[in-house]
């Protein structure tokens, strides 16, 4: 049995733990499905909270699902993402220092990974698109893409894995995210 679903519920069952395999109770446990929803993090999809004349920052507040709020934070040419939960507690991601401390902006549509069980819809992970420029050659400054994968649970919300881009990014972005309960917070960089 897969130990990374770790969405508990009652059934006839009893207590079950639901699994993409899963031996008894397999019935009951089918109805869970996950898949993801998208929500939209451009300019004009969002309300801004705050601008700073001064440095250029601004905070937007972008929608997200069940919910659940983005605040799409960018200073100093670099962009980051703070998520809300619906009864407003904040996690900062900080992209910033986790993904990348380049020059980075944020991909126009935040994915979220969610257990869909009949209408009832459960996040339990975010996929953001984060550009930044690879200035390891200073001549030839390089624009990469990499996917920031977040895992929701109650207690904790913070980036577990960077995918690089390629053409199945978005595929191993999907399963890391579908397997981030289990995985550890990354730290900041260096």
């Amino acid at each position: 049995m897969s130990p990374v679903l770790m969405y508990i519920r009652r059934s006839t069952c009893g207590l079950v733990i639901a699994a993409l395999t899963m031996g008894s109770c397999r019935s009951s446990a089918q109805k869970l499905q996950i898949e993801s929803v998208y929500s939209n993090l451009s300019e004009k999809e969002c309300k801004q909270l705050t601008a700073d004349n001064e440095t250029g920052a601004t905070k937007d507040e972008c929608s997200g699902v069940v919910g659940f709020k983005l605040l799409v934070l960018n200073d100093d040419s670099r962009s980051s993402i703070t998520v809300v939960t619906p009864e407003g507690k904040e996690f900062p991601l900080d992209y910033w220092n986790v993904v990348t401390h380049s020059f980075s902006t944020l991909g126009s549509k935040a994915e979220w990974r969610v257990f869909r069980e009949g209408s009832r819809l459960r996040p339990i992970a975010l996929i953001v698109r984060v550009n930044y420029l690879d200035q390891e050659r200073l001549a030839t400054p390089n624009r990469k893409s990499i996917l920031a994968v977040a895992k929701i649970t109650k207690e904790k919300v913070c980036v577990v894995e960077i995918v690089k881009s390629g053409a199945d990014g978005n595929v191993r972005a999907r399963n890391a995210g579908d397997h981030a309960a289990t995985k550890a917070c990354l730290e900041p960089q260096p």
